[in-house]
């Protein structure tokens, strides 16, 4: 059977992250875009409400919550500020491997940093030379005797000059490709250096660094699952983090056609509003379907996720890619509706605008996901197409 009704929990959970959205986002969303600064009071109360440990299990004293749970408070954060909002999820695309493979003792160890006290930890996968083809890697970990030996750098990382401890990828036998790629836990005190921060277009109050691993030293034991199991976590990984990036795109997007309805409401031209110009209707229109469109393959996405049906990421992959194609239509267009006033900085439409462009390049551009999507079509019976599940 399939419902579209929100259980009363649900509800309060997005009651909840939208009054934190209106409140405490919102105020200072601008502030932090202009500066580029980290939003750390934000972030402490998000912390405090337990925003920012939704995902991680009871046992290790997070929420539990279920990735449905995580994408309608996604939603609502990115409707009060994207780049905030990639703050909190830096530590959920972090964790994930962690609790997808990792050891008892390496999941309450760590992932209780983050639930004991405000903290926050970064998935280190990118490179200079590897973003999207995680097989040419070259930072490298070598065992000896009770201890690995990373060394390489990772560039365009969330969180990665505030992370407490990392999640990195490395090759463990560099010339198996993809098979000899293993990830690790890496607290930050055992050498993790900073090389720079990097001056974005858009998400500007969410922190992206570039990181050097120079004979930085690891017990064997954070080793998280086997060797060679790195490149399937990473997969398992983004599979169950690409649904909320299309709940933040969508509550980015929802943001803008609020934005773009409210000013063509008050805007007048030849006498008349903009509002009452039937191609101003249609626009709004399209933008609404859009919004709505999003959510559902989100909401899709997420709950095939939580019903243990994951499949080969078809469905994380639809939501992602037609979200952040959606939320750059629907800004553009808002951009459009407020004309010369749209193009000014001061307008919070061209705001959205910049952050939405991120929406299709991390964590898997647009072209990533088309390719999956059509490996599968091509390779699918007929009656499969029917569905992403």
């Amino acid at each position: 059977m399939i419902a579209f009704e929100l259980s009363e929990e649900q509800e309060a959970f997005r009651e909840l992250a939208h009054a934190f959205a209106l409140n405490e986002m919102r105020p200072v969303a601008a502030e932090h875009d202009r500066e580029g600064t980290w939003p750390a009071k934000v972030l402490a109360k998000a912390w405090d409400l337990g925003l920012m440990t939704t995902r991680i299990g009871e046992a290790y004293g997070g929420g539990g919550l279920g990735l449905l749970d995580y994408c309608l408070i996604g939603e609502e954060l990115a409707w009060g500020c994207p780049g905030i909002t990639t703050c909190t999820g830096g530590n959920e695309l972090a964790v994930t491997p962690l609790s997808l493979g990792g050891s008892e003792e390496l999941k309450q160890q760590y992932l209780r940093r983050l639930t004991e006290e405000p903290g926050f930890a970064a998935f280190c996968l990118t490179e200079p030379g590897a973003g999207s083809d995680a097989a040419s890697l070259r930072t490298t970990a070598v065992r000896r005797h009770d201890k690995y030996v990373i060394n390489g750098s990772k560039c365009f990382i969330t969180n990665g000059s505030h992370a407490d401890w990392y999640t990195v990828f490395a090759k463990t036998d560099p010339g198996a490709g993809h098979c000899g790629i293993s990830v690790f836990v890496v607290p930050r005190e055992a050498g993790v250096v900073v090389d720079h921060v990097e001056d974005k277009m858009g998400h500007r109050a969410s922190d992206t660094a570039s990181l050097s691993f120079v004979d930085v030293e690891v017990d064997a034991d954070h080793l998280i699952g086997a060797e060679g199991q790195g490149f399937a976590l990473a997969i398992a990984t983004v599979d169950r983090t690409r649904p909320g990036v299309a709940a933040w795109a969508t509550g980015l997007a929802r943001a803008a056609l609020e934005l773009a309805r409210d000013y063509v409401n008050e805007r007048e031209q030849f006498g008349a509003l903009l509002a009452d110009q039937q191609g101003i209707q249609f626009m709004l229109a399209d933008m609404a379907t859009d919004v709505e469109a999003s959510r559902l393959l989100a909401w899709q996405s997420a709950a095939l996720v939580d019903a243990g049906r994951v499949g080969k990421g078809l469905a994380s992959a639809h939501a992602k890619r037609f979200a952040a194609a959606a939320a750059m239509r629907v800004t553009t267009n808002a951009v459009q509706l407020h004309g010369g006033y749209g193009y000014l900085r001061s307008c919070p439409a061209e705001k959205l605008m910049r952050d939405a462009k991120l929406m299709a390049i991390y964590e898997g551009t647009d072209q990533m996901q088309q390719l999956l999507i059509a490996r599968e079509v091509l390779a699918a019976p007929p009656e499969r197409i029917r569905t992403a599940a």
